[in-house]
């Protein structure tokens, strides 16, 4: 085995080329709009209808807020890397294109596998999210759910989360036009209610669940081999005793809110499907985010304001329809519910359509088989991937629960951002040639400050998520030892160069 087999790039020009073949060739039907509503779509979910209420109580306090706008920060940098990554090789699969053009095969390779521990997981998540509101709202009614059927973390199974993934698989299926029309309609649905949330929560903010607005630091009580799984990897690195709360708790805050900006990359999965990419796509990565950080905050201060942090349960699926439940307001958390449920649809939709649209260039690039990469012949859409796609989900989301999965999504996105960063600047040392209609200010100094501020917020998660990690991360590497690296297309191509006519 060579060191080129594993460093071997495949050219921009070529990643274009190859979205000409016509049997792998996608439909272009999206534009600007559709871009910056895909990303508010999948960025609005569980950081909003979930983790600010969880977050408030067992890590930040009132300071939640704060959390929010470190994890914005972070995603800001990165996001401006994606943004000129994305303008310049507009290529289905994202992070995975963009890394086969700097690094080269092997890294591309993990980052696309990364990339699919983000996705699909990440839909996962959303959906047992889905599931959780959807309890609180049929809560009392004759169509109650047993928990041991709509709760993997405290039942058997989760059945509403498998079905809202089979659900979602079908009409990815149906084609991304039809995806983008039926999210418009869900987002403009969802923005009402956090409108909703936050005009009629300004009337019930009490002054004094301000403070104090940082609560001081407390020992969490883990210690031992217990303490490692569950306390953030840089406490163990450094020695420290395991805490909530104070600064350092709201810095471990931030790297599990980061959950709630998931989605922006989603939208450089799609340049390939988009009129303009070089145009569109910066515009719906930094439009999305843009909208949605001032979202979060807003809503943060609202919830900590109406009821103090000490009165949320940290185990609440429905923490914001239970604030205006604390208040009397309980047709307000009603509607939130019913907002939560028709939003956390979506969120599940498009981070569904980021993993198949990343499979489908591995699967063409002969990565991964390359009959995944076939296209419907009427819809357009990568089929044979989004079935498997969406029957892996629903199988995740029905057993595993919401914070397994929301840790692990974490830490694999941030990883992602972290090599993102690092490519445009040695892309923009290899091809100072190609044309960028999207260039990052001050590229060297936003991309290290994007990378140091994922990494740090990677090592501020627990051991426990770190492990799962590896173990992943070990799989994927045996997965391309035995099977994509002797199917590289890019491979084979070298392969047949080197090869004397006969």
């Amino acid at each position: 085995m060579s060191n080129s087999s594993l460093t071997r790039t495949k050219s921009v020009e070529q990643s274009i080329r190859d979205t000409e073949e016509p049997e792998h060739q996608l439909k272009k039907n999206l534009g600007a709009l559709d871009l910056v509503i895909f990303g508010v779509g999948v960025i609005i979910g569980a950081g909003i209808f979930i983790f600010t209420g969880q977050v408030a109580a067992s890590s930040a306090g009132p300071a939640v807020s704060v959390s929010f706008l470190i994890a914005g920060v972070a995603c800001a940098l990165a996001a401006l890397c994606y943004a000129e990554l994305a303008s310049t090789v507009p290529v289905a699969g994202s992070a995975y294109t963009f890394s086969y053009a700097t690094f080269g095969e092997l890294v591309a390779w993990t980052i696309g596998w990364d990339l699919v521990l983000e996705f699909t997981v990440g839909s996962a998540a959303l959906a047992s999210g889905f599931s959780g509101y959807l309890a609180t709202l049929l809560d009392g009614t004759a169509f109650e759910l047993p928990a041991s059927l709509s709760s993997a973390a405290t039942g058997y199974v989760d059945i509403p989360a498998m079905m809202i993934a089979l659900l979602v698989m079908g009409i990815l299926i149906a084609g991304i036009r039809f995806s983008s029309l039926f999210n418009q309609v869900v987002v403009a649905i969802k923005l009402t209610v956090v409108a909703i949330v936050i005009v009629a929560g300004i009337g019930y903010i009490t002054a004094d669940n301000y403070s104090p607005f940082i609560p001081p630091s407390e020992p969490s009580g883990d210690s031992g081999a217990a303490g490692f799984m569950q306390s953030p990897l840089i406490s163990t690195l450094l020695g420290l005793d395991p805490a909530v709360y104070g600064v350092a708790g709201v810095i471990s805050g931030a790297s599990i809110v980061f959950f709630a900006f998931i989605g922006f990359d989603v939208v450089a999965t799609t340049a390939e499907e988009t009129r303009n990419p070089q145009r569109d796509v910066p515009i719906g990565i930094l439009g999305s985010l843009a909208i949605v950080t001032v979202l979060y905050v807003a809503v943060s201060l609202v919830i900590t304001g109406m009821q103090d942090y000490r009165d949320i349960d940290p185990l609440d699926a429905a923490p914001l329809a239970t604030a205006f439940d604390a208040v009397g307001v309980s047709w307000i958390g009603n509607v939130i519910s019913v907002g939560a449920c028709i939003g956390l649809t979506v969120v599940v939709m498009i981070l569904m359509l980021g993993q198949t649209r990343v499979a489908f260039a591995m699967a063409r690039d002969g990565l991964l088989p390359t009959s995944l990469a076939t296209v419907h012949p009427k819809y357009g859409t990568p089929y044979r991937i989004t079935l498997i796609t969406g029957v892996a989900v629903a199988l995740i989301a029905g057993f595993v629960d919401l914070t397994t999965l929301s840790t692990l999504v974490n830490i694999g996105t941030l990883f992602a951002f972290v090599l993102v960063s690092i490519g445009v600047v040695l892309l923009r040392r290899s091809r100072p040639d190609l044309p960028r209609a999207f260039r990052v200010p001050a590229a060297p100094v936003v991309a290290v400050l994007a990378s140091v501020s994922c990494i740090y917020l990677m090592l501020n998660l627990s051991g426990e998520t770190w492990i799962r990690f590896v173990v992943w991360m070990a799989l994927g590497f045996v997965v391309y030892f035995l099977y994509g690296r002797s199917h590289s297309r890019v491979g084979r191509s070298a392969d047949a160069e080197r090869t004397p006519a006969a």
